[in-house]
């Protein structure tokens, strides 16, 4: 597999992750404290070749990620699952404890973040496919994160996800099917 693209990753740990899976470029953010000097370099890379942001499945790497779309826009997102990045006995999350296998199927299956979403995908709707407010909704949204690759989240993360990678109902749905077909 060949990225063009330069990754962001959290940390060191994480450079040599991907680097156990393929070779490619990567900017650390060091931590969730994302440095001007930090974002400069990563709108250069998305200028330049474009980037891929691969963070962590946990409340930092949303962060980094939040931060880090908002300044420069056209991200590409790359998630593995909460499982893939579980490791060892403190159950500390992150790309670094994720195989290469999981590393590259994640970049496989990246998304671009877009500004206006095409297709406005409703809290109601969410709602009656049975993701919000459910007894059964928070393993459902699991099932389905893990289904289209874009990292866990809550009701309200998914609501978003969904209309930044301009995700339609009509694949929501199918989705859902797919999932419930398993069962």
């Amino acid at each position: 597999m060949i990225v063009k693209e330069i990754i962001v990753v959290e940390g060191r740990s994480d450079t040599e992750a991907i680097s156990r899976a393929l070779d490619a470029d990567t900017i650390e953010t060091n931590g969730s404290r994302v440095s001007k000097r930090t974002i400069r370099a990563i709108q250069n890379a998305q200028a330049r070749r474009g980037v891929i942001v691969f963070t962590d499945p946990d409340y930092p790497g949303e962060r980094i990620r939040k931060i880090v779309s908002r300044a420069v826009p056209g991200c590409k997102h790359a998630f593995i699952t909460r499982s893939e990045g579980k490791g060892g006995k403190n159950e500390s999350l992150g790309i670094e404890h994720a195989s290469p296998r999981a590393i590259l199927r994640a970049l496989e299956k990246v998304y671009t973040q877009f500004e206006e979403p095409k297709e406005q995908i409703s809290m109601q709707t969410l709602r009656a496919l049975g993701l919000l407010g459910g007894k059964t909704s928070r393993s459902l949204r699991e099932q389905l994160c893990d289904h289209l690759s874009i990292g866990y989240a809550n009701g309200k993360q998914l609501y978003k996800r969904l209309r930044m990678f301009q995700i339609a109902e009509s694949d929501l749905i199918q989705a859902l099917d797919a999932i419930r077909s398993k069962e």
